[in-house]
C-alpha cells in the first residue's frame, strides 16, 4: 500500500543558460502533467503532481534554447496517454512521446499511438513507485510492438540492474535506461551497477539517459559529483547516449533544479561540439524518428 504524496512545484524563475543548445536540439525526457480538470490523474496513483500543461513546457524550451522534446508517460496518469498525445498533436511535429500501456491495448491501439507520435513504451520497476517487475507480462506486451520500429523504456534502480541482467537481456526491443539507472554517486564509476549499465551499451542495443543529475547527486548544485558518470556513458557510446531536464521533476523533494543549469551540463558532459550535437540531436533524431 502506497502512501498519496504531494511533489513540490518546479523551479519559479529558471535561469537562461550560459551554453546554447544547437538548433535541433531535443530535450528527451520531460513530462506534462494535466490540467487536472482535462486530463484526470489516474485515481490508484502513488502522487499527485502540481499541474504542468504543455504549455509551460513551450515556454520552459523557449528560455532555454530547446526545440525538440520527448513526452514520458508518468505513473500518475496511468495508462491514459491523452495529455501526452494532446500535447505531441500541438508541437507541430517538435515533439514525441513514450507510452504507458498494459496488455488490454490491442493492435488498433498501438496504430493509434503511433499516428499519435508514441516511440516507445516505459516500465517502471522503481521500488518508490511499483512493485518488483513481472517480465513476462513486459515481454508479452513488447511483441505486441515488434513491428512499429519502438523501444522500451526502463526505469529501474541501481541493483536492479544487476539482479535482472538476465532478464534484461531477453529483449528483443531496443533498451533506453532512465537516469542512468539511478546510480549511486557516492561509490564511485567503478561500482559494478554502473560499470555493468557500460557493458549494456558496448554490447546489446541500448541507449542511456544522462538524465537526474538533481536525483543523483549528493553534493547538489552544480552536480560536480555527477558528471564523471554522464562523461562515463558519453565515452562508452557517444551514439547512444540521450540527455533532458526531466521537467518537472516528479517525486523530487529536496530543492527544484533551475533548468538553465542542467542545459549548462551539456558542456562539461560532452567535451566537444560534434559529440555535443550527436547528444542533442542526431541521436534522439535516429530513436524518436525527427525529421528536418
Amino acid at each position: 500500500m502506497f502512501e498519496m504524496k504531494f511533489p513540490p512545484p518546479p523551479h519559479p524563475s529558471p535561469s537562461r543558460p550560459a551554453y546554447t543548445p544547437p538548433p535541433g536540439a531535443c530535450d528527451a525526457h520531460v513530462h506534462v502533467f494535466g490540467p487536472s480538470d482535462r486530463f484526470p490523474y489516474h485515481p490508484k496513483r502513488t502522487y499527485t503532481p502540481v499541474d504542468a500543461p504543455r504549455e509551460k513546457l513551450r515556454a520552459l524550451h523557449g528560455q532555454l534554447g530547446i526545440d525538440r522534446a520527448v513526452i514520458v508517460q508518468a505513473t500518475c496518469h496511468g495508462t491514459d496517454n491523452a495529455a501526452t498525445l494532446d500535447a505531441i498533436a500541438k508541437s507541430k511535429g517538435q515533439w514525441r512521446g513514450v507510452a504507458c500501456v498494459d496488455e488490454e491495448f490491442t493492435d488498433k491501439d498501438f496504430e493509434a499511438l503511433h499516428e499519435g507520435g508514441i516511440r516507445g513504451i516505459r516500465f517502471s520497476f522503481a521500488r518508490h513507485l511499483s512493485g518488483p517487475p513481472d517480465f513476462d507480462r513486459v515481454h508479452r506486451i513488447a511483441e505486441k510492438v515488434q513491428g512499429l520500429g519502438w523501444h522500451l523504456v526502463v526505469y529501474i534502480e541501481s541493483q536492479d540492474i544487476v539482479d535482472f541482467s538476465a532478464d534484461l537481456r531477453k529483449f528483443r526491443l531496443p533498451l533506453v535506461f532512465d537516469h542512468m539507472v539511478r546510480v549511486d554517486v557516492t561509490k564511485g564509476v567503478e561500482a559494478e551497477p554502473f560499470r555493468l549499465l557500460l557493458d549494456f551499451m558496448r554490447n546489446e542495443d541500448v541507449w542511456v539517459k544522462v538524465t537526474g543529475a538533481e536525483r543523483l547527486t549528493r553534493t547538489g548544485a552544480p552536480y560536480d559529483d555527477v558528471v564523471p558518470f554522464a562523461q562515463a556513458v558519453i565515452e562508452t557510446n557517444p551514439d547512444r547516449a540521450l540527455w533532458g531536464t526531466d521537467w518537472p521533476h516528479p517525486n523530487l523533494w529536496e530543492a527544484m533544479p533551475d533548468e538553465g543549469n542542467l542545459v549548462d551540463l551539456v558542456p562539461r558532459y560532452a567535451p566537444d561540439e560534434a559529440t555535443r550535437h550527436k547528444l542533442l540531436v542526431d541521436n534522439p533524431a535516429n530513436l524518436y524518428g525527427f525529421e528536418d
